[in-house]
């Protein structure tokens, strides 16, 4: 195989044992790098664990290569355990990091950790877990690191060698095998000169009126859908993803693309038989959502989304390699390091919600969508539309995140109970050294330091206060948390009370998913029956009282609220009722549902796992998850299937 320039640097370097972080456009090839150190491990007897930020990733990976690499591949993501003890292992980061803090003596046998989409270091709600994972990574094993364009890359690096002592080689690729070409709609018409662009927005005026502003186009022609896909169809710009910030706005789209057809007699043929095949396959025949996207199907468009089945989801991304499927409207999911390559790439807003708001794009986060354009080895260059409204975006905005520069890689630590549970029972008291080999020590000013030693020594006290560290060790509640990563404070307290081993199992159930929701805008709170409104009182007070100490060591994050707005859905699907009828029980997306399940499934798992956990309380467990995790849910069986 003949590799480009960075692959060819970063693969001699990976042969001489170093550690390599590749910073590369996305679609620039970095896949190759993995590839080659999973082949070079298999050849040297030795293992390789794989880490990515989602499921849909990891399950991606999974299949590609155990199809290279047939019956050496297993996959651990926490709902999902096939084949632990294969050679290359395939997890999630939270596993990973879980192992390091839980089971080092099963890493002993690894070699190579590859971390695809290194960068997600800086995602808020996540990233600690991955600077977790590579501030404690086991010193014998190496890093393979897989970046987006990172400005601060070499600062990122530097780190990763202070804290493991070792050299790390740093490859930068700026160039794309295929170039992008940048196109704009604006008053409805298709533009790729950003001279004309600006034009167009200074034919905003603005008015004041009683004091506020209210803006007007002279030319006030909407952006239709039907103009930027008749252009990218006469241009033969197919296929195209299409970028969406909406679940339902990507199906309001989908449908309004209803009376366009793409597909020619054999294509409309192939791809019946193949969506037919693929429903079959993964059970989904009865399923009305699979029902609802067949007429679309057959026109070669669809929708993808978060709210969606999994496997629908699963069908979806199959149809779209196959190349049948020619437009697909998908939220920014579909862009997170899976292989589904396009011509040309719409982005139908360049705003979208960051945690608590919406704001305009990152720069970074535009290229991760944009990179979906252009196939290497089959298109010259790849097309990329901004549909543009200057009533909601400053012409400056959009040169900055089209033209500017990447936004740094910044540490987002915030270390969980769990995780600083584990770090006392190693470290006593000297666990605060622990802190100087963060990221964010690393990257910090004075100031900032010592309010991170403050939080860390709050958490402490905290968990003092409430009994989990008692003199200088961990208690039996201190012991059961450390294993219960993300909700360990609400479930460790039931634990210590006796409730967990008390509960029913459909109180159990309830009680997993009620942890792990997070109700969105406008979810309504279901009636609930007496026993469930007891249970729901009962966690309330204990949370109260777990946030009142929170706020007066002033910890933030503080803990999160169950929430019991799938409890009688919940309920319906552990009394064995098909999915469909429990889905009525609640106003949450059919996907959304799925994927509570899942994770209750897997704290269940933990729970069974825990060292602490009661013979009662581990066969109730025993019976309850296949209650859970069967049909729709097992997401074992839906990889099996794929």
């Amino acid at each position: 195989m003949i590799y480009d320039r960075f692959q060819q640097e970063a693969i001699d370097f990976i042969n001489q044992g170093h550690s390599v972080i590749v910073c590369a456009p996305t679609g620039a090839g970095k896949t190759a790098i993995a590839e080659h150190v999973i082949e070079q491990s298999l050849h040297a007897n030795q293992k390789v664990i794989y880490t990515a930020p989602v499921k849909a990733l990891s399950n991606q990976k999974f299949r590609d290569f155990q199809k290279q690499h047939p019956d050496k591949v297993g996959i651990l993501t926490g709902d999902v355990s096939i084949n632990p003890d294969a050679p290359i292992l395939i997890m999630t980061t939270e596993i990973f990091r879980n192992k390091i803090l839980d089971e080092p003596q099963s890493l002993k046998k690894f070699s190579w950790v590859i971390y695809d989409e290194i960068h997600y270091i800086d995602n808020y709600e996540r990233g600690t877990v991955w600077e977790e994972s590579l501030m404690l990574l086991p010193n014998h094993i190496r890093i393979v690191g897989l970046s987006a364009t990172v400005p601060n890359i070499e600062e990122f690096s530097s780190w990763l060698e202070s804290v493991h002592k070792t050299p790390l080689k740093v490859i930068i690729e700026k160039n794309r095998p295929v170039p992008l070409h940048f196109r704009f709609q604006c008053h409805n018409k298709i533009i790729d000169d950003f001279k004309e662009l600006r034009h167009l927005s200074f034919k905003t005026i603005r008015y004041s009126y009683r004091g506020k502003r209210s803006e007007f186009h002279k030319e006030a022609h909407p952006n239709r859908l039907q103009t930027i896909i008749h252009t990218i169809r006469d241009n033969n710009e197919l296929p195209c993803i299409y970028f969406c910030f909406s679940r339902r706005r990507t199906e309001e789209l989908a449908q309004e693309l209803f009376n366009f057809d793409f597909l020619e007699n054999t294509e409309r043929d192939e791809i019946i038989r193949l969506f037919n095949e693929l429903i079959h396959r993964f059970d989904l025949a009865h399923e009305p959502s699979a029902s609802q996207m067949y007429p679309l199907i057959t026109r070669g468009i669809a929708y993808h989304h978060a709210g969606m089945l999994p496997t629908l989801k699963e069908v979806i991304e199959q149809l779209f390699t196959s190349r049948l499927l020619k437009v697909i409207f998908t939220t920014e999911t579909f862009a997170l390091g899976i292989n589904m390559p396009a011509r040309s790439v719409v982005f139908d807003d360049l705003r979208k919600f960051y945690g608590n708001y919406v704001r305009n794009l990152k720069t970074r986060d535009f290229y991760q969508m944009a990179g979906r354009a252009g196939r290497r080895g089959i298109d010259a260059e790849g097309f990329v539309y901004s549909r543009i409204n200057f009533h909601k975006i400053e012409f400056d905005e959009v040169k900055r995140i089209i033209f500017g520069e990447p936004e740094r890689v910044n540490s987002q630590f915030n270390t969980s109970y769990a995780t600083l549970l584990h770090l006392y029972e190693k470290y006593r008291d000297t666990f605060l050294e622990i802190y100087p080999l963060s990221y964010h020590f690393y990257q910090s000013n004075i100031r900032k330091k010592e309010e991170a030693y403050n939080l860390l020594r709050q958490k402490i006290n905290f968990l003092r206060t409430f009994g989990y560290i008692e003199n200088t060790a961990l208690s039996p509640k201190g012991i059961f948390a450390s294993s219960m990563y993300g909700y360990e404070i609400i479930l460790s307290e039931l634990f210590e009370r006796g409730h967990l081993e008390n509960f029913n199992e459909t109180e159990l159930a309830i009680l997993m998913a009620a942890v792990v929701f997070e109700p969105r805008k406008n979810d309504e709170h279901p009636k609930l029956s007496r026993s469930c409104r007891n249970l729901m009182n009962l966690t309330e007070n204990i949370m109260k009282q777990i946030l009142r100490q929170e706020e007066r060591y002033k910890i933030y994050p503080v803990s999160k609220m169950p929430y019991f707005h799938l409890a009688n859905a919940v309920e319906a699907w552990i009394k064995g009722q098909p999915f469909n009828k429990a889905l009525m029980e609640t106003t949450a997306d059919e996907g959304e549902f799925v994927r509570y399940l899942r994770m209750s499934h897997q704290l269940l798992r933990e729970i069974l796992a825990n060292r602490l956990s009661s013979e009662t309380l581990k066969e109730k467990v025993r019976h309850l998850i296949p209650k859970i995790n069967r049909d729709i849910v097992d997401a074992e069986r839906q990889l099996r299937a794929g």
